[in-house]
C-alpha cells in the first residue's frame, strides 16, 4: 500500500521559515566572528583561530569550487587565520568541502550551513584541515550551498 505525503500550506510555511532562521543564523555568526576575531591575541587558546564564510564565485556558484585548494578571493565572502596565514578550500564531491587554515593546528570546529542545509556537519582532518559535509533538510544526498566555518 503506497502512501502520499500531502504539504499541507502551514507546514510549507514551517519550512519556510526554519530556511530563514538558519540561513540567518550562519550569516550571522561569521559577521560576529569576523568583528570578534579583529580584536583577538594572536591565536590565543580559546579564541576563534579562524573563519571561513565559503560562498564561491558570485557568477558560477559554489558548485564549481575547483577539485585543488584555491585561496581565491572570489570564493569566499570572508575568511581569517589567527596566524596571518592563508585559508584555502576545495570540492570534494556533492556538497562536500575541504579547508585548510594553513599553519594552523586548530582541534576544535563548528560548521553552519546556510541557504537551505541546516544538516552540517565539519570532519577534523588534522594539520589545519577540516572537511564540511553539507546536506539539505530531508534529503540524503549532498547539497552545494554556502557555509561558514569556525575553528577554535
Amino acid at each position: 500500500m503506497t502512501r502520499r505525503i500531502r504539504i499541507t500550506p502551514a507546514t510549507a510555511i514551517s519550512l519556510l521559515a526554519l530556511f530563514f532562521a538558519l540561513g540567518g543564523s550562519a550569516y550571522a555568526l561569521g559577521e560576529r566572528v569576523q568583528a570578534t576575531a579583529a580584536n583577538q591575541q594572536r591565536c590565543a587558546n580559546g579564541a576563534v583561530r579562524g573563519f571561513a564564510v565559503v560562498t564561491g564565485d558570485p557568477r558560477q556558484g559554489i558548485a564549481n569550487i575547483p577539485g585543488q585548494f584555491t585561496a581565491s578571493p572570489a570564493v569566499f565572502r570572508s575568511r581569517f587565520n589567527c596566524n596571518g596565514r592563508g585559508v584555502q578550500v576545495r570540492r570534494v564531491g556533492l556538497g562536500t568541502y575541504e579547508v585548510r587554515f594553513v599553519g594552523n593546528p586548530s582541534g576544535v570546529a563548528a560548521v553552519s550551513g546556510f541557504g537551505g542545509a541546516p544538516q552540517s556537519s565539519v570532519e577534523i582532518v588534522g594539520g589545519g584541515l577540516f572537511r564540511v559535509s553539507l546536506n539539505q533538510l530531508g534529503i540524503r544526498d549532498g547539497a552545494d550551498l554556502p557555509f561558514t566555518i569556525v575553528v577554535f
